[in-house]
């Protein structure tokens, strides 16, 4: 099982590297979001991936999850939801004021003549 999540999170760090590498807004957004799962995962799986066993110290259970790691994230979720609309906003702004959904706008030089 952590072969498994730790491949989950290789590959999501990986296209979402490949995501914010290129050159247009969406991409670069969904790569952001990619990244931000894969350190979601990350966060949880360091509180250990025990199947079936309860965050909340019982009478009688010996083996426990660590709360701590699901509270980060599923505060980082939140957070990651309203900076992912905050960043689509700026993105359709930046898209609607100049025609062109490029990462990096190059000031258009004058033709010489």
């Amino acid at each position: 099982m952590e072969f498994l999540v730790a491949s989950a999170i290789g590959v999501l760090t990986a296209g979402g590297i490949y995501m914010v590498l290129r050159l247009r807004t969406f991409p670069v957004i969904l790569g952001i979001s990619l990244l931000t799962y894969a350190v979601n995962i990350f966060l949880f799986s360091s509180g250990r991936l025990a199947i079936g066993a309860p965050p909340i110290l019982q009478k009688g259970v010996e083996t426990y999850t660590d709360p701590l790691p699901q509270a980060l994230v599923l505060t980082a979720i939140v957070i990651s939801f309203g900076m992912t609309a905050v960043i689509v906003m700026v993105s359709l702004g930046a898209f609607l004021g100049s025609e062109d959904d490029h990462v990096d706008d190059q000031p258009e030089t004058e033709e010489r003549q």
